[in-house]
Parts: structure tokens; C-alpha cells; sequence
């Protein structure tokens, strides 16, 4: 609730400040409108083009339904000075969840037997919406650094792109990362190299519903998928005028954001020509991999039940106030611990299969240049303290992949996860074992299926700087030379937060990661090397993810 404060207040400080400035900022053509700069940085020089509408309000009709390009509208100039935010949510666990990793760090005592997890119905306690969240929210931002924007339309060629695409458990998540650390890694302090774009996708129920009545009703699954597609068929159309190159955009983004990503180097199974970018930096790529219809069909029947409705069609003529209740309702209260209600499902269409099996096959977009990095402990955050015992692993496997079968679930926790806790498998209490299994399960497999699928030729690295905990990366990719802080509070490393931006922007201008001083950054190659980035070193290893657990869970056989 604190971070979610300060990203309100940081939003209003500035848009406080850009109603104070002149109107003399530059003014972009987009065709369907004029949408005027919201900002200039003096500091990084570089504009800030902020909220330009990339599709219709997804309202109506349009709820539940695949975006579509914005209206014409060229009765004035968009100056960009109103945030959005689409509406979210988080489940109730995460805050049990921020306790426990903060005492792990703290070495203070947790009471794990304490937690007892809300009931399904507890509805009396529903956050209202912050002040910028919105149904109508599908924006984007533009940081363009002066020089290159004053270069558009010229002779001369583009600037590579970077896209970010925010993680947050697909139901959780806005666009406002302040790239300056970045704009000034791709180039010194006062110039930077490559053009930012940063969007908004839906979220939740709005962004991802799913299940066969649902699907019967006229409604698509997988909404944050074609928000992202529209989003970036919009760079792909509008990108050069503001100096950038449609031929050198690269995508990245976390957790949520990099499994998005995945999902979109796997979409239509490939069968739909070439992907709007050509470069991609998945970071801790993640979703839950259930495929299960009757799951999903279940969550479509009790969003319906929530809102009194009994059709699609009675969803989209509720009002929004009610919609966002229910979402947040449902996501706060129905997730299970670890999970979030909602995420990408396979849907026949733009997922025909989980993004590991499509890898598998070949079936991908293989034209793309791929640097992918995960993190050292990512099940963490996901695993429920409460976990003590054997019976707790198999419940807690039973409890997530709920139609598993008793043959895979043995070889799970016979097999590839066995009662050894002498080190050997890499942990040495049941709740780190069920800590790996997650881990692997939903995130760091996905990072070996991209190696592989590629035929080794990936760049791939491990974010080891302690507690180095799922999302403890992002304050290092978003780095802005600030004082360092204490693990859990941002950056403790400061060689490895410059190294991990110029990892990415050089990889962004010439599709190869390179950082001045830090060892040579190799490709995956058939010995599976990653760069281990630890807070001691910056040093080779091989991949703890290339063996027969990643390759078990590639199959699908837990569905």
C-alpha cells in the first residue's frame, strides 16, 4: 500500500508540473490525433511523451472484448496531463508474503502457524479504486532524448526502441517507471541512445478471463495479450515520429511482463508471420501453467456470481464501479497463496499451448533475438510460509495443479524433488523444496525453454545479489545513481545495477549485452553458461535449470 501511495503521489507531483509548464513543448502528428509532449527532462534531455491513447476505451461492448484502434480526434492538442492506471488488484497473501521475506532478510522471527488464509466471501473489506484507475486505460508513454527526436523524419536512421511491459501478477501493474537510468546507460547523462515506450495492458478479470462458457458467450481470453500486440503494432506505425527505428525494437519486462513477453514469441504458434519487434529481454518470466477448463470456467462463474449477472452480456452493461469491485474482490480474496486468480490461458487461438510445448515444437517466432534472466530465489514470495512438512508439499501440489495426477504428483516428490535435504537437490528444508518447486514450475524453467528453443543462441544471466527474491531486479533495471540501500529497499550494488542497464541498452542498439569492465557476456551455448551477477562477482556458471526438471516440466504432464 505504501509503494502504491507513492506511485499515486509521484503521478500527481507530475502532473501538477506539467499543467505548470508552457506550450511550447513539441507537438507529434499521430494521425488520429495531436498529442503535444507532457514534459522535458533538462537533467537527461529528453521529452516525455505521457499518456497517448493506443486503442478505443475498452468499455461496452468493447469490455471483455479485443481492443481496437481510437477514434479519430483532432478537435485540439492531447497534452497527455490525465494518468491511468487499469484496474487492479492484489490478493490478500501478498501481504502475509512482504512480512515473511522481510524477516528472512531481517533474521526476525515469523510465526508461520499464524496465517490463516481470508475466506473466499470476506466482501466487507474491498479497497475502492485509486485515484487513476480507470476501465479506459489502455496508454502508453514516449521518452524520446532530444537529439533523436529532433532527427525524425530525417535521412538519417531510427533509434532503437526499448518497450517495457510491467509484471505484477497479470492483475496488478502500471507503466510509470521512471527510465532515466536507462535513457543515460544507453548513452552518458545528458544523451541518450535509444527511445523508451512504456504501456498499459488489462488486468484481471478485465485483462484475463477465460473458460469455455465464457469463450461461448462471444468473450476472449487472453486480453493483455492483444492490449500488448495492439500496443506494439502501434510503435510499429507511429515509432519513427519520434525518431525511432520500427526495425530495432526490443521488448523486455518482469515477471508478468516477461512471461508476456513469452506468450508473444509463441503467439498463434507461430503461424501468424512475423512478431511487431525483433529483440526481446524476458526478466523472471512467469505465469501459472494450468490449462485446466473446469478451473476456469469456475472463476468465470463466480465473477458472475459477484455481480449478479448471468451473461457476458449482462458484464458488459454494468457499470465500471461494479466490474472493479467484483475484480478486486475476487482477486483479493479467492487466490490461493502464491497465485492470483487470473493470468494467461490456453485458448485455442492466441495461446494454442502452454509457451514451453510451442517452444518444444517450433512453433515460435524464431526471427528474434532473445537475452533472457531470471533469479536466484524466485519461489519465495510464492510459497507459503506455512510449509513445514512432506504432507504440506503434496497438499500444497494438489492445491495448485488441481488435476494433476497421482502418477505425475509421485514423480514430483519422488523423483525430481525427492526427501534428500543434505543439499543435494538444492535445498535442505520442505519449505525450500516446495520454494524450488514453484520456482522452476512457474519461472525459471521458461528461461531454459527460451535457450533451447533458440538452439543455444540466447544470452541468459542469473540476478544473484542477496536475497536476490523475485522482483528484487527491478530497482537495478530502473537504477537513477541514487544512495544505496538495505536488501529489500532497492539497490545494495551499484557495479551490478549499472552492468544489468548496460546489459540491456547495449543489447537494445547492436543485439549484442556488453558492459564496460564486467567479464565478457557469453551465449548459452550447449554448456548452458549464464552470467551470474552476484554481489561479489560478476562471473560464468552453468545453468541450474538444464537438467531433467525443466525438461519433466516442459511436457505438460501436470495438467
Amino acid at each position: 500500500m505504501v509503494q502504491y501511495l507513492k506511485i499515486v503521489a509521484v503521478a500527481i507531483s507530475f502532473l501538477e508540473a506539467v499543467s505548470a509548464q508552457n506550450t511550447s513543448l513539441p507537438i507529434v502528428d499521430l494521425g488520429y490525433q495531436l498529442h503535444r509532449a507532457s514534459g522535458f527532462n533538462e537533467t537527461g534531455n529528453f521529452y516525455n511523451f505521457s499518456n497517448i491513447r493506443y486503442a478505443a476505451p475498452p468499455v461496452g461492448e468493447l469490455r471483455f472484448a479485443p481492443p481496437v484502434a481510437p477514434a479519430v480526434n483532432r478537435s485540439g492538442v492531447d497534452n497527455g496531463d490525465v494518468g491511468r492506471r487499469c484496474p487492479q488488484a492484489s490478493p490478500a497473501w501478498s501481504a502475509v508474503a512482504t512480512e515473511f521475506l522481510t524477516s528472512v532478510v531481517l533474521g526476525a522471527p515469523f510465526n508461520a502457524a499464524a496465517y490463516v488464509p481470508p475466506g473466499a466471501n470476506a466482501s466487507s473489506q474491498v479497497p475502492a479504486p485509486g485515484p487513476l484507475e480507470t476501465e479506459d486505460c489502455l496508454f502508453l508513454d514516449v521518452f524520446a532524448p532530444k537529439a533523436i527526436f529532433d532527427s525524425a523524419n530525417s535521412s538519417s536512421s531510427g533509434a532503437p526502441v526499448l518497450v517495457w511491459i510491467y509484471g505484477g501478477g497479470y492483475t496488478a501493474g502500471d507503466k510509470y517507471e521512471n527510465p532515466a537510468g536507462l535513457l543515460a546507460a544507453s548513452g552518458n547523462s545528458s544523451f541518450g541512445e535509444v527511445i523508451y515506450v512504456a504501456l498499459n495492458y488489462r488486468l484481471g478479470a478485465l485483462g484475463w478471463m477465460g473458460g469455455p462458457g465464457y469463450q461461448a458467450e462471444g468473450g476472449t481470453s487472453n486480453l493483455g495479450l492483444y492490449d500488448q500486440r495492439l500496443a506494439l503494432e502501434w510503435v510499429q506505425n507511429n515509432i519513427h515520429l519520434f525518431g525511432g527505428d520500427k526495425n530495432r525494437v526490443t521488448v523486455f519486462g518482469e515477471s508478468a511482463g516477461g512471461g508476456s513477453i513469452m506468450h508473444q514469441i509463441t503467439a498463434y504458434g507461430g503461424e501468424k508471420g512475423p512478431v511487431p519487434f525483433q529483440q526481446a529481454v524476458p526478466q523472471s518470466p512467469g505465469w501459472f501453467p494450468t490449462s485446466s477448463q473446469t478451473e476456469l470456467e469456475n472463476v468465470y462463474r463466480k465473477f458472475l456470481s459477484l455481480t449478479n449477472s448471468s451473461s457476458l452480456a449482462d458484464l458488459r452493461a454494468l457499470s465500471s464501479e461494479a466490474i472493479i469491485r467484483a475484480n478486486k474482490q475476487q482477486v483479493l480474496y479467492d487466490s490461493k497463496y502464491g497465485l492470483f486468480t487470473y493470468g494467461p490461458v490456453v485458448d485455442g487461438a492466441f495461446v494454442p499451448l502452454q509457451p514451453g510445448q510451442l517452444l518444444a515444437q517450433g512453433r515460435f517466432a524464431k526471427d528474434v533475438n532473445v537475452m533472457v534472466g531470471h533469479n536466484a530465489n524466485e519461489g519465495a514470495l510464492f510459497t507459503s510460509p506455512s510449509v513445514q512438512t512432506s504432507v504440506d508439499v503434496q497438499e500444497l501440489l494438489q492445491s495448485n495443479f488441481g488435476i494433476v495426477s497421482q502418477q505425475s504428483l509421485d514423480y514430483i516428490t519422488e523423483t525430481l524433488y525427492p526427501e534428500v535435504f543434505d543439499g543435494s537437490q538444492g535445498y535442505t528444508t520442505n519449505f525450500e523444496r516446495a520454494n524450488t518447486i514453484i520456482s522452476e514450475s512457474v519461472f525459471t524453467c521458461n528461461t531454459n525453454y527460451l535457450s533451447r528453443g533458440f538452439n543455444n543462441k540466447t544470452y541468459s544471466y542469473l540476478f544473484a545479489v542477496p536475497p536476490a527474491f523475485h522482483g528484487f531486479d527491478i530497482p537495478y533495471t530502473y537504477y537513477e545513481g541514487g544512495a544505496l540501500g538495505l536488501p529489500g529497499q532497492g539497490v545494495t550494488n551499484r557495479t551490478v545495477a549499472i552492468a544489468l542497464q548496460e546489459f540491456i541498452t547495449s543489447f537494445a542498439k547492436t543485439g549484442v549485452p556488453e558492459a564496460e569492465g564486467v567479464k565478457h557476456f557469453n551465449m548459452y551455448g550447449s554448456d548452458a553458461r549464464v552470467l551470474e551477477l552476484d554481489a561479489t562477482d560478476i562471473e560464468e556458471v552453468r545453468d541450474s535449470n538444464a537438467g531433467p526438471r525443466c525438461k519433466w516440466w516442459q511436457l505438460g504432464l501436470y495438467n
